[in-house]
């Protein structure tokens, strides 16, 4: 017989390692099952925020944001500084949609500059034109 016999003496296939992920107490457990489905903005409503936003950092008013996803709605907050409350949130929430419109601004202090139908309009309360005073 040769070195190399095929015979009865064969091996079986050596098993790839996999990791095994054990949860952490702290961590919170992952689960595979579908998530909810999140409010966001899409890709429109984003390019109209965030030309506002930019604007408003090269005069040197606002300075950081931050975006929220929850089921129920999305926020976009706007900071003068980081470790700051929210100068204003650009909110959207669809269950407003038919009665008051989905978008609306809110204040720091919880007022509610503008609300309506259409994001542009809504956030244009934010984007204050420069006027000329002849005196």
């Amino acid at each position: 017989m040769s070195d190399q016999d095929t015979g009865s003496s064969q091996q079986a296939p050596r098993a790839e390692w996999t990791p095994r992920l054990v949860p952490s107490p702290a961590a919170p457990a992952v689960s595979t099952a579908p998530s909810q489905s999140v409010v966001a903005f899409d890709r429109f409503e984003l390019r109209e925020i965030l030309n506002l936003y930019g604007r408003k950092v090269a005069a040197g008013e606002w300075r950081d944001y931050a975006m929220d996803f929850t089921p129920t709605r999305a926020v976009f907050s706007i900071y003068r500084r980081t470790s700051e409350y929210p100068l204003y949130r650009i909110e959207k929430d669809p269950k407003l949609a038919r009665k008051q419109g989905a978008y609306s601004v809110v204040t720091q202090t919880g007022l509610i500059l503008r609300r309506g139908h259409e994001l542009a309009r809504v956030i244009s309360v934010l984007d204050k034109k420069v006027k000329l005073v002849v005196t």
